[in-house]
């Protein structure tokens, strides 16, 4: 067999693998759905339970859970990635360190003091809340956007300039291209954090599946404590799945 050959067949299997790879996730997420469902659906629910379980208060708080991934997520998006380019701009890179050190600081606080605090201060409800969520997941996107950046190779920003390029067309065209790849991953990871530290903005009347768990608990409720926890699970796991996905789409080919 050829070379070229070898090395279209070793492709071939990659890719296959990777599609593979690529279904797993939905497969764990359907697997747990469906034992949650049987799980269920196998007790002799009380009343209490029946009401805490009811379709409408689940499913509400799933859709009031999600709001408050997507809301904080797009809103850590748009502060976390402009103020990482900023920081990496010769005029003011020094304050990079000063800005990492107090989202070090934010981050390293557990995530319920920063909910009370802000909750003390500004009161409670679910914009409070994203404000916490976002405060909490800004620290990957805005470290993963400055290191994105400042890893770009010197020798292709100076390719760039003596092309006659200016520094926005080098940021734009060069340094943000290159930098994708890390920034994706800071938002990844940013994505599964909201969706963890959301289930604590029950604790502040901003609901989502934390009202579920938080009801399992005090009502002393395995059941429901359980599905407010599975359903958490399922949905870390699919937002992990579609910003894996996203990563894929959005990585410039060739890289």
């Amino acid at each position: 067999m050829s070379t070229a050959a070898m090395t279209e067949t070793s492709r071939s299997a990659a890719g296959t693998e990777r599609k593979s790879r690529t279904w797993v996730l939905p497969s764990v997420v359907l697997a747990l759905l469906g034992t949650l469902w049987l799980y269920v659906g196998s007790l002799d629910l009380d009343s209490v339970e029946a009401r805490s379980l009811a379709g409408d208060v689940v499913l509400g708080a799933l859709w009031q859970h999600i709001q408050l991934v997507v809301v904080s997520t797009v809103l850590t998006v748009a502060v976390g990635v402009p103020l990482g380019v900023a920081l990496t701009r010769p005029g003011i890179r020094r304050a990079g360190a000063i800005v990492l050190a107090a989202a070090n600081a934010s981050q390293a606080v557990p995530s319920i003091g920063v909910l009370v605090l802000l909750a003390m201060i500004f009161g409670v409800g679910f914009w409070m809340a994203v404000v916490a969520l976002v405060l909490y997941a800004l620290l990957p996107v805005l470290r993963n956007t400055m290191v994105g950046i400042r890893q770009v190779d010197p020798a292709l920003i100076d390719a760039g300039r003596g092309m006659g390029m200016s520094t926005r067309e080098v940021l734009l065209t060069i340094e943000l291209p290159l930098a994708v790849p890390v920034m994706l991953a800071g938002i990844r990871v940013a994505l599964i954090l909201n969706v963890g530290v959301a289930t604590l903005a029950a604790f502040t009347n901003a609901g989502g599946l934390g009202s579920v768990i938080s009801s399992g608990i005090a009502l002393d409720r395995m059941p429901v404590l359980i599905v407010g926890s599975a359903l958490t699970m399922a949905l870390a796991l699919t937002v992990d799945w579609l910003a894996g996905l996203a990563e894929r789409a959005l990585r410039p080919r060739g890289i």
